[in-house]
């Protein structure tokens, strides 16, 4: 909280057990082999007897400069500097400038003695800390080949606290009402021409339970996602509870449970089974598991590291069918610039879905556009009926191959080549006739003040597709908020 303070005392630690004798281990300094300077995050420390103690115990001490200055040094700048053995003396340099100390004490056994932690002083300190800006408004707009035009509102708090209710009114006007705990709140319109979706969503991000280490995270969301497709209009409206936790540093496991509600309406063709069987009110209700082992270097425009996903759900209501998904990423950083920049990258990807026979025409793959395979238009590249109207289909095998790099000195303008390729089935199988294959190129412009999404421009030339494909020689995205 703003202005927030803590206090303690700061007192040095005595050696562990599992360490060797006589070799200290504390906050600041970690244990060191024999002969080998001991240093912290941002100094170097010996161990030297202290003349002045009169009971002749060694302490730590940190190299001096002329001064009369500690010497401090980078966490990486300064290579291992080995002490001298017992009759030298140690000099190591530091801006030019040498230090010198007397050489340490050593034991029996060669080891460096330890420090005997009962006579140093206690040393009461206070922090004061000030709370960053952890909310914020944006409002802003996008365009893209899939979506149309669109709105964007949003409203989010990074350290919300659900518990903190307002005592008096200067809590709501400093802003001290429900902040605090940690937890994540947003509040999300997007507005559009063909889209809308309007979200609430909730996170806890730890949530301990007897018998785990590691602290779970809770998602609570609910939302409202209206969408005019060329065959139907849909509009679904429901909730989600999901509930994560992390195996390991890269390793999690996630369940989540949902329900909603599903109106189908404005068929545009009548008499086609798959669409007549869903018109009207669809109630959905699922539980879902997901497996992620993620090293990405970031989320978004990885250059290096992997992202392998796959998860299972099982839906039942209106209707009742199982779904299985694999997700797999591959990053691999092929050049750069000395200072890290101008990064050159290779990725590739595969996406495959299998889903049930029951599955409702609205919840089947479909393949084309931007996000999923360009070249065609959105939803261009899948199963049609006879009737004309697109059905989708419970198989999707997609792949994608990038190289992306520099163009500009900058990186604020890169240039990508790729090629897109895969198939949407009705049933599980890879149908040489309708394997699609799209090479093609484009360009991704940063602005920063459009935000961390570049605007992307792409051409892509199929060169192998299905009789009923609908192609699409260029695709776009753009995107800023405030």
């Amino acid at each position: 909280m703003p202005g927030s303070l803590a206090h303690g005392t700061l007192a040095s630690t005595s050696a562990s057990p599992a360490h060797s004798a006589g070799r200290p281990v504390s906050p600041s300094y970690a244990s060191a082999a024999p002969n080998e300077v001991i240093r912290g995050q941002n100094q170097a420390a010996t161990v030297v007897p202290n003349s002045m103690d009169p009971g002749g115990q060694d302490h730590w001490r940190l190299p001096m400069q002329p001064s009369g200055q500690p010497v401090t040094r980078g966490q990486n700048a300064y290579p291992t500097t080995q002490l001298p053995s017992p009759d030298q003396s140690l000099a190591a340099p530091y801006n030019g400038t040498l230090f010198t100390e007397p050489a340490p004490p050593y034991g029996p056994d060669g080891q460096v003695l330890g420090v005997d932690a009962s006579n140093l002083p206690e040393l009461d300190f206070d922090v004061y800390v000030d709370e960053a800006r952890t909310g914020r408004f944006m409002f802003g707009m996008g365009v893209n080949s899939d979506l149309g035009v669109t709105g964007q509102v949003v409203i989010e708090e990074r350290n919300f606290d659900f518990l903190r209710l307002p005592r008096s009114w200067s809590d709501i006007v400093q802003g001290g009402a429900f902040r605090g705990g940690g937890q994540n709140f947003r509040l999300e319109a997007m507005p559009g021409t063909q889209v809308q979706r309007y979200l609430a969503s909730f996170t806890h991000p730890y949530i301990y339970l007897p018998g785990f280490a590691d602290p779970f995270s809770l998602n609570l969301s609910g939302f409202f996602f209206d969408r005019r497709y060329f065959d139907w209009d849909e509009q679904r409206l429901g909730g989600r509870v999901g509930l994560g936790y992390r195996l390991t540093h890269d390793l999690s496991l996630a369940g989540s449970v949902r329900a909603e509600n599903v109106n189908i309406h404005d068929l545009r063709v009548a008499g086609v089974p798959e669409l007549d069987e869903v018109a009207g009110d669809n109630a959905l209700y699922s539980g879902r598991v997901t497996l992620t082992h993620d090293t990405r270097d970031t989320p978004f425009a990885p250059t290096e590291g992997h992202l392998f996903e796959v998860s299972y759900e099982q839906t039942f209501g209106t209707f009742d069918y199982p779904r299985a998904e694999f997700d797999y990423r591959q990053y691999f950083l092929m050049r750069e610039r000395p200072d890290g920049s101008g990064r050159h990258t290779l990725g590739y990807a595969f996406k495959a879905g299998f889903s049930g026979s029951q599955t409702p025409i609205f919840e089947r793959y479909f393949a084309g556009g931007f996000s999923t395979m360009r070249g065609f238009e959105f939803r261009g590249a899948s199963p049609v009926d006879p009737s004309g109207v697109t059905i989708g289909g419970d198989f999707r095998f997609l792949g994608s191959v990038e190289y992306i790099f520099p163009l500009t000195a900058d990186d604020m303008m890169k240039g990508v080549i790729f090629c897109d390729y895969g198939t949407v089935e009705e049933n599980i199988e890879i149908n040489s006739a309708n394997y699609r294959v799209a090479p093609g190129a484009g360009l991704r412009i940063s602005v920063p003040a459009l935000g961390p999404a570049p605007l992307a421009l792409d051409f892509a030339f199929p060169v192998a597709k299905a009789d009923t494909d609908q192609t699409q020689v260029f695709s776009f995205f753009f995107g800023f908020g405030r």
